[in-house]
């Protein structure tokens, strides 16, 4: 065993002595800046830290009264009295003005120029936020506000009671908010009693895209501001704007985004037009509405699920999703309706309903909706609001929709509709558009194209079994009337109305009838036989056998040119020819009657149908009377007998060739589909 020599034991013994006094000196020294941190005057530093911050963002950042540090990898600040100034372009003089405020701040991101605050808790905050529509903004920290590198990342914020404004031009909007925990609100702004779920209260006013709006609720304390909640954030919340209300309450998963987003909400307005003000979703007119339903959104997309509720009279229910990842945003979704009342459609397509067309409330909603220009002129028949179609532009649409029934149609027997709803680059198209009508069924498509100056409008419609009882329910004595009608509408125009759009259309129009059966009273009231109409007065109506019918119009520029009007029965032949003005809203047909049987008491004449769409008026051609009743005063001056001779028919009518007119008042081909905007979904 070798042994160890003084001179070794000596340097080993030294060496070690050496380590241990390095280490009780870094420990020393360790313990000196733990001591230092813990108790280092960090409030000698409020000057230096003021003038740096100062300096850095180009406005004064002072703190008042007192600063502390807390050294970590995060560090944690406290300070007491806070007032860090706004940009000179900003509206108000401050950004943050705080009794206190405590915040955390990542030391690493911070060498780097970036700013992460885990966590800020103020205290009797005033917060002033502003973002200018070249995208300057109060709350970014460098001297170009405009650079979005500078805006400070926060995670959580804490607020116990302050007042928060908030004005963006760009969006309309300028808020004023005032907020604090359950018991330290003013009495007037507590909206509920204390909840420990919900301590954080706040009442807010001002306007949004330009509306004034009120709103109230309740919140949880802690603002997730960046990332996901730990725990979905509670929050309820009640706000009005014009005549629109909201009532909601539910949850949020990511503040910041509103992402996970799980709320019920109540839904109150004059029109759903409205909402495209406040949140540039175009969606129809309508009258009043009352909806309820279930708001959820994830990531790009907001969906509206399992609505109810009332549009005016009639019901609704379905469910929506708007995508707002693309260019243009998209609504899709399916609505349905199993009771819609006929005058809450008027004001989707601007057209007065009530039973003169004229009713206060009519005049009211058109008045008071947001893209219907005027109310109906007096006079008129067809619609003349004017339409905003610009809005259709703005977002794309897939939508179905399907009334079960509809009521009250009174002079416009609409039963029923089944549409798809396709808007898509400025182009909407209702296709396939399938409506019950008059115990039949109108289908087909209707397209409106918006990009054109003014809006190009395209429809093309068929008719089937229409009957002509219920097409007619107002004209008296027509309850036997068991003719059914078919027919094709296939027109295009330009305007933003519907009478512009008729009145500047071309096109043809048919309606047919087949063999059946049509009440005779008309037929003898329109030739004016006296005879027959005193025995069917007196009797009772009944039914005569129909060949055919057909009334065929070539159109032009809003002129209506009779291609044939024939209508045969077992009684009479009547032919017509005329026009009809869709611009001038005017009539001018002349039918020619040729009685089958004879008859007594006739003076035959042809039948002359004028006026307007609003006063129609029906008679006799005066000229060809005149002539007829002549030779009948004639005659009576030589004998009274021979002048009751004049008004014998003797029935020179003979059955039409139905083949041939039927053929005549068809259009040779169907008319080619105007084209589609997009390949529309399978249903």
């Amino acid at each position: 065993m070798p042994l160890v020599t003084p001179a070794t034991s000596t340097s080993d013994r030294t060496r070690r002595t050496w380590w241990r006094a390095v280490l009780i000196g870094l420990g020393v020294l360790v313990l000196s800046l733990v001591l230092v941190a813990l108790f280092f005057p960090w409030d000698w530093l409020r000057g230096p830290v003021n003038r740096y911050v100062s300096e850095r963002t180009g406005r004064t950042f002072e703190i008042t009264r007192h600063l502390d540090v807390k050294l970590g990898r995060t560090v944690t600040v406290m300070a007491e009295g806070v007032e860090f100034a706004n940009p000179p372009w900003a509206r108000d003089p401050y950004l943050v003005k705080a009794e206190s405020a405590e915040f955390d701040i990542r030391l690493w991101p911070l060498l780097r120029g970036q700013v992460v605050l885990p966590r800020i808790s103020l205290k009797q905050p005033l917060l002033s936020l502003q973002i200018m529509p070249d995208g300057r903004r109060t709350w970014a920290l460098g001297k170009d506000t405009s650079d979005t590198a500078t805006v400070p990342v926060i995670d959580q914020l804490l607020v116990d009671q302050g007042v928060l404004n908030y004005l963006a031009q760009a969006q309309g909007a300028d808020i004023k908010a005032e907020f604090g925990i359950a018991g330290d609100v003013p009495r007037e702004n507590q909206t509920k009693p204390d909840s420990p779920a919900l301590p954080l209260s706040f009442k807010a006013k001002g306007s949004w895209q330009k509306e004034s709006f009120v709103a109230e609720g309740r919140t949880g304390s802690v603002l997730q501001l960046s990332g996901a909640q730990s725990s979905p954030f509670p929050v309820e919340v009640k706000a009005s704007a014009g005549r629109t209300s909201l009532q909601a309450g539910g949850s949020i998963g990511n503040l910041a985004a509103l992402d996970g987003l799980d709320v019920n909400f109540d839904l109150k307005g004059r029109t759903l037009a409205d909402l495209y003000t406040l949140l540039k979703v175009v969606l129809p007119d309508t009258p009043p509405y009352a909806l309820r339903g279930h708001l959820g959104k994830q990531g790009k997309v907001w969906k509206v699920g399992a609505i109810k509720g009332q549009l005016g009279e009639s019901d609704l229910s379905g469910d929506l999703a708007y995508d707002t990842s693309g260019a243009l945003s998209l609504l899709s979704g399916k609505l349905q309706s199993k009771s819609l009342d006929f005058d809450d459609l008027g004001p989707l397509i601007g057209v007065p309903t009530g039973a003169s067309g004229t009713t206060t409330k009519t005049v009211a909603k058109s008045a008071s909706s947001s893209s219907v220009k005027q109310v109906q002129v007096a006079g008129k028949v067809l619609p003349t609001a004017t339409l905003d179609f610009d809005r259709l532009k703005t977002m794309n649409a897939d939508v179905w929709f399907k009334a079960v029934q509809i009521r009250n149609a009174r002079a416009f027997p609409l039963e029923r509709i089944d549409t798809h709803i396709n808007l898509t680059g400025g182009v909407l198209q209702l296709d396939p558009l399938d409506m019950g009508l008059a115990g039949g069924r109108l289908a087909g498509l209707i397209r409106v194209d918006a990009n054109s100056k003014p809006v190009s409008v395209q429809a093309r419609l068929e008719a089937r079994t229409l009957q002509l009882n219920r097409l007619f329910p107002r004209i008296e004595r027509t309850e036997g009337s068991l003719g059914k009608l078919n027919g094709r509408i296939d027109l295009a125009g330009r305007g933003n109305s519907g009478a512009q759009v008729l009145g500047s259309s071309s096109g043809t129009v048919a309606l047919l009838m087949g063999k059946g059966e049509l009440s005779n009273i008309l037929l003898e009231f329109m030739g004016l036989d006296g005879g027959e109409i005193i025995k069917f007065l007196a009797t009772g109506d009944r039914n005569v056998r129909l060949r055919c019918a057909a009334a065929a119009f070539d159109v032009k520029q809003g002129l209506m040119t009779s291609r044939a009007i024939l209508l045969d029965t077992s009684d009479t032949v009547i032919n017509g020819n005329g026009q009809i003005s869709l611009a001038n809203e005017t009539l001018a047909l002349m039918l020619y009657p040729q009685p089958k049987d004879g008859s007594i008491l006739s003076l035959r004449s042809p039948l002359r149908i004028s006026g307007t769409f609003a006063k129609p008026s029906a008679g006799p051609d005066k000229a060809a009377l005149a002539g007829r009743a002549g030779i009948a005063l004639l005659l009576g001056a030589i004998n009274p007998l021979l002048a009751l001779a004049a008004t014998i028919e003797t029935g020179p009518g003979k059955d039409a060739d139905c083949e041939r007119v039927l053929a005549q008042a068809s259009p040779v081909k169907p008319p080619q589909k105007p084209g589609a905007a997009t390949t529309s979904p399978a249903k």
